[in-house]
């Protein structure tokens, strides 16, 4: 078993603690129905053959077809992927989605191919999981170093293969049905669940002052959302560099710097900061939305923030969990923090089945009701039993998800 997948399966086995899971549920539970490594070889610009490896694992169907995004990074391996596919069937039990859990993604850095290798090199792995792919068993979505474009080329690779089949994957253009407010969505969520977490406080957003690690299409939503609403964020880090402010950072103006200048770093409204002087930052909200594994045995005794909210999959460490625990830090997990994304390309994969389309206030409207509903059960879950959030939004998703395990039986 991996790093990742032993830290990982420590949180569930907390939560199938408290659930009185037996042995043998556990082990229906963790393993995936399926788990696929294929060659995926294209030729490059200059005329030479390169070979990828691309993966695909499908966790759990108990629930409906399994979701989950496709990723091009450096770091995908069989172990990641695996972890992530689990991530993703609690992450869709606990907001409520008729979903079980999948990932996929290639060992590539996107940025050392040319737009068209990235086309080839999507289609080609369209080519090798086509049959086991589509709206009513895996519908993949944008991740790391993937975005709408890979999921057009995907959509239309599909569909030499099946035929018109937009549901096929979520996060698409709107050009080709998409969803309005996919792209803002997790970022959209992870605000939506800390703004009702003061509210269950019986505080306000607010005021509140933020340090968030990443400025990618999470964090920079994320970001702009938390000014509109009235929060300070004085500290950003990214993979170039950070800023601070203490007065807060001006987010509007911050936006169009980083697309010019590819990062924070440099930013005239604020002063130089590193990511361990982020951690360290005297905050209300620290919020990781970065890669994963930020928070560690070593970095977690200096945060000085009250609240963590994990805008980032899996970027807590148990043993950081239990340093935050001791330190009286709330921490609102990843598996419900950021499932905003994985709701609205619910609400893409419900249109594109209806042949409908819901106008962006309808879908901010529908994501703010779902997030909220959600973080309301994990809270009461936390209260009755005296648990920390994340464990009871284990509780929560495992729990749904063994039950339909249970009622629909194994034939």
């Amino acid at each position: 078993m991996s790093d990742a997948a032993s830290k990982s399966e420590l949180f569930f086995h907390k939560a199938a603690d408290h659930l009185g899971l037996s042995a043998r549920m556990r082990t229906l539970l963790l393993t995936p129905e399926r788990d696929v490594k294929v060659q995926v070889a294209i030729r490059l610009d200059n005329g030479e053959i390169e070979t990828f490896v691309g993966y695909r694992v499908q966790h759990d169907s108990a629930r409906g077809p399994m979701k989950g995004g496709l990723r091009y990074h450096p770091q995908v391996d069989d172990a990641e992927v695996r972890t992530l596919a689990q991530l993703m069937t609690w992450k869709t039990a606990v907001v409520d989605l008729p979903y079980g859990g999948a990932k996929g993604g290639i060992a590539i850095d996107p940025r050392t191919l040319s737009r068209a290798e990235l086309e080839r090199l999507t289609r080609k792995f369209v080519d090798q999981i086509h049959d086991m792919v589509g709206p009513d068993t895996d519908i993949p979505a944008p991740d790391m170093g993937t975005n709408a474009q890979v999921m057009a080329w995907f959509m239309n690779q599909y569909q030499k293969h099946h035929g018109f089949q937009p549901a096929c994957v979520t996060g698409k253009p709107l050009e080709l049905h998409g969803c309005e407010g996919r792209e803002e969505a997790t970022g959209r969520g992870v605000v939506i669940v800390t703004e009702r977490m003061f509210h269950r406080l019986g505080q306000k957003l607010a005021g509140k002052t933020v340090a968030l690690q990443g400025f990618g299409n999470v964090g920079s939503h994320c970001a702009n959302l938390l000014f509109e609403r009235g929060a300070r964020v004085v500290a950003i880090t990214d993979q170039q560099g950070g800023v601070q402010n203490p007065a807060g950072l001006d987010i509007p103006a911050l936006m169009p710097y980083v697309k010019e200048h590819d990062g924070v770093a440099g930013f005239p409204g604020g002063k130089p900061l590193s990511n361990e002087e982020l951690f360290s930052a005297p905050v209300d909200v620290l919020i990781p939305a970065a890669l994963g594994g930020q928070l560690t045995a070593e970095t977690a005794p200096t945060v000085q923030a009250k609240y963590v909210v994990e805008a980032a999959n899996d970027p807590t460490t148990p043993e950081a969990d239990e340093i935050f625990l001791k330190k009286g830090i709330t921490v609102v997990p990843d598996i419900l923090a950021n499932a905003g994304g994985v709701s609205v390309s619910y609400f893409e994969w419900v249109q594109n089945r209806s042949v409908v389309h819901w106008p962006l206030e309808e879908i901010r409207s529908r994501l703010e009701t779902r997030m909220s509903s959600a973080f309301d059960a994990v809270w009461q879950i936390a209260n009755e039993k005296q648990v920390p959030l994340r464990t009871a939004a284990y509780i929560l998703g495992i729990g749904r998800v063994a039950r339909a395990t249970e009622l629909a039986g194994v034939s």
